[in-house]
This record gives C-alpha cells, structure tokens and sequence, in this order.
C-alpha cells in the first residue's frame, strides 16, 4: 500500500515538473510521438499531441463518487475556435458546478455525442464499406460500386482521419478541410504535393455530400464549399525526341538490359498503340481479333478504362509484331505475361518501375537495379509519356485532334470550329471511328520505322552503364 502511495505521490510530483504555462504555439508543434504537455496556469488542465497533428485539450479531476482520477476530453485545439484560454475558461467554470457536476458532464459526454451524430472515422467506415459493395455493372458483371474506391479510400485514410477523425461529422468546419489541405501542400504529411491536397479535397467533398444525403444526414451540408483555390497543377510535357525514340527504341532490344522482355515489349506496345499502361497490361488472346486478317484490333473491356467504356483499337502492323514476338507459347493467354507467375500479367507498377529504376533492401544492404532511362542516358520519363509522344508524332504527320483524341480515348466536344452536343455523343452516336483511329496509328507506326531505321550512333555513345 506504502509503494503504491510513493508511486502515485512521485508521478503526480514529475508530472508537476514537467508542467509549464501552456500556450497556443506549443499546441502547434510537431511531435515525433505522443505528447503531453500539463498547464502550470490551470491546475489539471493538459493538451495531448499527436505524431499525426492533433492537440486534444483535456483536464484531470477526481471523481466525487469513486475517489479515483479520471481525465475529461475538452475539445480539439483549433487556433481559431478553441484556444487554450477559451480551454481554462471552461475548466473554471466546470469547477465552479462542483465536484459532483463536472463528472456527471464528462460521464454523459458520450451519451451526447452519440445523440449529436457520428464521428468522422464513422462516416469514413461506412463510406468505404458503401463504395466497394459489389453492383451489377453496364457489362453484366458484378464489381465495386466505385471502382477507384481504393484511392478514395487511401486519401480518407492518410490525410483526413489522423486529424479530423475523433470529431463530429456536424462539427467539421471550412477552416478545417482548408488547414488539412494546407498542410499537405506544406508537407506535413510527407512529400510537399498540390496533387495530394486536390485529390483529398475531392475525397473529402464526396464523403460529406453522401452523408448529407436524405436518408442518412449525418451532416446538414459540405464543408468543401468555398474553399481557397489550390496553385494550379502545370501538365506534364514531356515528349521523346526523334533521337531519345530512336535510342529508347534499339535500347530495349539489347540483350543485356536488366528488365524482363515482356516488360520491354509493354512498353514498345504503348507507344505504338497510344493505350494506357492499364488498359495494355492485361491484354489477353480473347480480346484480341483478326490478328491475320485486314483489320486486326484490340478489345478492352470496359472495366479496365479509364472512362468504362469499351475501346476498340485498331492495330497497325508494329504492333502485331509487338503482340507476336510477346506470345512466347501456343498456351499463353495473356500478352505481357509475368516472369515470376505464370499465367497472370505483369504487375501493374512493372513499366514504371523499368523505367525509374528500383531499390531492394536484403540483410540491411541497399541495392539498386538502374532503370532503362539511366541505363540509356535519356532524361527521365514516364509511360504516360509515350502515349503524349505518340499523339505528338500524330500532330506532326497533320492528323486532326478529333481524330488523335479518339486514339487517346478522350472525349471531344468539339470538332473544329463545330461544337457537338455533349448528348450525341453519349447517346446517339455509338461509332468507334475504326477507320480514322486506323489511319492515326498506321501513320505512327510508319513513322516511327522511319525514325529507328536511322543509324542509332547516340546508343552506342552512351552503352549500357550496367550495375555490376
């Protein structure tokens, strides 16, 4: 019984030290884990810092009842609607109801709370839960009811739960979703990114307009109204030169390039063809159609496109070549299989990866395998990139936008001086455009056997700095 009496007198006596008069700025700092700060000003009174950015405002009291310490939860710091003067002012007047009041205030919190409405993390749970439930598809098929709702799901997660999550779904402000979006521009929660802060603000406006929604009002209305204007995002621009074709082109082939070769050919096929990675990837033998015929094309189903719907593309010459030299077997069934499982394709981060390069940590020893554009001496770029740099060399040959949009699978509004009603085509005019699409990537495939026929004397320039 002495000991544990020691015990708590020396606790209480360290906390004690460890006090200090608390003020707004020390509720602001960064903490690289959970942190407590006591108030010397405010008997009781503490602020609780989270690694994720959150001050919570708190205050230890002993319950009349039972003797014993508990902590009541005051409220989330906010430099604007809850400061740590406006915490001290409600600890005094929670003192000033009596002992008995202010337990029975902190005893029914929650019962209030759950009254109030739901938390944040709640309206998240349910979100996501409401998201990937399976729905009967255009196409028949059973599948997510958002089908990109993991990203959604990830920005939810990474950047408005730490902070927002404990609150009320009611309670959430404008000046809320603004700081987080801040935050992230200000790297804060990793790398600095506009991107980032756009897509949670996305994330974030979905999440609040589904739960003000009439059978669920959870909320009254979006707290993503209004918001301060985000710096725009500058495009990406990057286009191969004839030369960096030419030099990527020959460097795929060599024998001694550490990447898999369907994963090469992947590559090859994207900037021949014009298709997304993730259209491409998954090409299987049934998608493909009069491979020995005059009109050789490339179904993808609708659930591996952007927009979900079907594309249809046709494909030129170099790309059956492409598709040949790919199809290692007679029982092969995807295109651009994988190296390491058999009868599955190439993971989806695999182009990319070839690319840029990738580190491995084994036994604590970092290793490095070089990527194609080090390897070959190009500036960077990504496999996006060759979908921009086939439309440019499109451009160049005098084929119209209209007609290269169709290639990109982009929708067109316009046409010309000629604006199109949006309603035709989504619901009149089903055409394909297999014959402009057709001339678009015949002439690219031509111009690009005139550009890799050239002498390549810049690769041998450069060579293959391998690792060793």
């Amino acid at each position: 019984m002495t000991d544990t009496s020691t015990t708590t007198k020396a606790a209480a006596t360290k906390r004690e030290r460890s006090s200090v008069i608390l003020t707004d700025r020390m509720c602001e700092r960064r903490v690289t884990k959970r942190t407590k700060i006591y108030d010397r000003k405010c008997p009781g009174l503490y602020a609780s810092l989270t690694v994720a950015g959150t001050t919570t405002l708190s205050v230890k009291f002993t319950d009349a009842e039972t003797g014993k310490q508990r902590s009541g939860w005051l409220g989330v710091y906010n430099s604007e609607t809850f400061t740590v003067e406006q915490a001290r002012a409600k600890v005094y007047s929670l003192r000033g109801t009596g002992a008995a009041a202010m337990a029975e205030t902190f005893r029914d919190r929650k019962a209030q709370q759950a009254r109030r409405g739901k938390t944040v993390d709640e309206i998240i749970d349910e979100r996501i839960a409401w998201m990937k439930t399976p729905v009967r598809k255009p196409d028949g098929e059973m599948r997510p009811r958002l089908e990109a709702w993991e990203n959604t799901a990830s920005h939810l997660n990474r950047f408005l739960r730490p902070g927002l999550g404990k609150k009320l779904a009611m309670e959430v402000t404008k000046h809320d979703i603004a700081t987080r979006s801040n935050d992230i521009v200000a790297g804060k929660f990793g790398k600095p990114s506009v991107s980032n802060a756009r897509h949670m603000r996305k994330a974030a406006s979905g999440l609040f307009n589904w739960a003000a929604e009439a059978g669920r009002d959870y909320v009254t209305a979006s707290p993503c109204v209004n918001l301060p204007k985000l710096d725009p995002e500058h495009p990406r621009t990057r286009v191969l030169s004839e030369d960096e074709i030419r030099i990527f082109w020959h460097g795929l082939d060599r024998a001694d390039m550490p990447w898999d070769r369907r994963t090469r050919l992947a590559l090859k096929f994207e900037l021949v063809t014009m298709l997304r990675s993730s259209e491409l990837l998954r090409a299987h033998r049934d998608e493909l159609f009069d491979l020995n015929g005059e009109h050789p094309r490339f179904d993808v189903p609708l659930k591996r496109v952007k927009k979900r719907r079907v594309i249809q593309q046709p494909l030129s010459d170099l790309a059956l070549e492409i598709i040949r030299e790919a199809f290692a077997s007679e029982d092969q069934q995807f295109v651009f299989e994988s190296p390491v499982y058999k009868g599955q394709p190439i993971h989806r981060k695999a182009m990319a990866a070839a690319l840029r390069g990738t580190k491995h940590e084994k036994h604590k020893t970092k290793t490095k395998t070089p990527g194609i554009c080090e390897l070959l001496g190009l500036r960077r770029f990504t496999p996006h990139d060759l979908r921009r740099t086939a439309a440019t060399l499109a451009g160049d040959l005098g084929f119209d936008d209209a007609a290269i949009a169709k290639c990109l699978d982009h929708a067109v509004s316009r046409k010309g001086d000629v604006v199109v009603p949006t309603v035709t085509g989504k619901v009149y005019n089903h055409s394909k455009r297999m014959k402009e699409k057709r001339a678009v990537l015949d002439g690219v495939a031509v111009e690009l056997r005139r550009i890799i026929a050239q002498p390549v004397k810049a690769v041998e320039r450069t060579g293959l700095r391998l690792a060793a």
